[in-house]
């Protein structure tokens, strides 16, 4: 496929808030805000969820047609995972949002209402991983893998980014939460690095014969029948080489898991090697991302791309 930067931003972003949330939230489970220090600590964090989420949702309208009809993607929620996922992510942002603002003003019941936004939260992460599991004929998305790794991407991003948070404002907190980002991101490179050897195994379902009807062995493509570009041509192949792709996977596996867990480990409190490991592990989440996109192979290619 032809990766859209606007829906890379947008997965990445939303993903990165919502493990920053979560992460926030488990803090406060485990005692952490008892303080007016404390519940400001929270209430910032849950600004910074919402400004990931929203640059996030901003992102996303640059790929619609018609932005001015983009409520109109709710409007199929029954058997639509995007229709979902377009109303679970406000849905997200306004529990985030009375969480954080609860924290703030010192309300009681916040837990109850982060667990509503949690709930809100891990749905999100559901109907996010569904619009690309859930197309079957793309054999590099449909698979359980693909919802594992949106979820342990995004909660290894926002771990580290609430590891950061905490080394500014309550440093006894950061190593416990750059140890659960260590952790996170180790698994999420398990996971990513098993849907890779997964997708190196598959196979084309779908030949030359079976497009076109004719079983001859022997069949070979002389023209696209017609002389320029098509849609086909440029929205589902990214146009790069194999070995483009491996560059960038090698880049995306250091920078977005390897770099980030050695930061962690070897400085789990200190603001600036953190610091780096967020923007880095951000950058290499991004390419992660873009390759995730541009790996999934269209049938229609068969065809197009053995020629174009």
């Amino acid at each position: 496929m032809n990766p859209a930067l606007s829906v890379v931003f947008l997965t990445v972003l939303i993903g990165a808030g919502q493990g920053l949330f979560l992460a926030l939230y488990g803090c406060e489970l485990a005692g952490f805000g008892a303080t007016p220090q404390e519940r400001d600590t929270l209430g910032l964090g849950a600004a910074l969820a919402l400004v990931f989420t929203g640059l996030g949702l901003l992102a996303s309208f640059f790929h619609l047609g018609h932005p001015e009809r983009a409520w109109r993607a709710a409007a199929m929620w029954r058997s639509s995972w995007l229709s979902r996922e377009v109303i679970a992510l406000p849905a997200f942002m306004a529990a985030c949002a009375a969480w954080g603002g609860a924290q703030w003003l010192a309300l009681p019941g916040t837990r109850a209402l982060g667990a509503i936004a949690a709930l809100a939260c891990l749905a999100l992460f559901v109907c996010t991983g569904m619009v690309y599991a859930s197309i079957r004929f793309l054999q590099e998305w449909a698979s359980p893998l693909t919802l594992v790794n949106y979820l342990l991407i995004g909660c290894a991003s926002g771990a580290t980014l609430a590891a950061l948070l905490a080394s500014l404002r309550a440093p006894a907190l950061a190593p416990v939460l750059a140890l659960a980002a260590l952790a996170l991101t180790l698994a999420a490179l398990i996971g990513r690095a098993a849907a890779l050897a997964r997708n190196a195994r598959l196979r084309p379902r779908s030949t030359l014969q079976s497009a076109i009807g004719v079983k001859h062995p022997m069949i070979r493509q002389r023209a696209q029948g017609f002389m320029g570009g098509s849609f086909n041509t440029r929205e589902f192949f990214h146009g790069r080489s194999a070995a483009a792709l491996r560059t960038l996977k090698w880049f995306f596996l250091a920078a977005g898991f390897a770099v980030p867990a050695a930061l962690l480990a070897l400085a789990p409190a200190s603001p600036a090697p953190l610091l780096l490991a967020v923007a880095v592990q951000l950058a290499g989440l991004l390419a992660e991302r873009w390759f995730f996109f541009a790996q999934a192979n269209h049938p229609q290619n068969l065809y197009y791309q053995a020629i174009s």
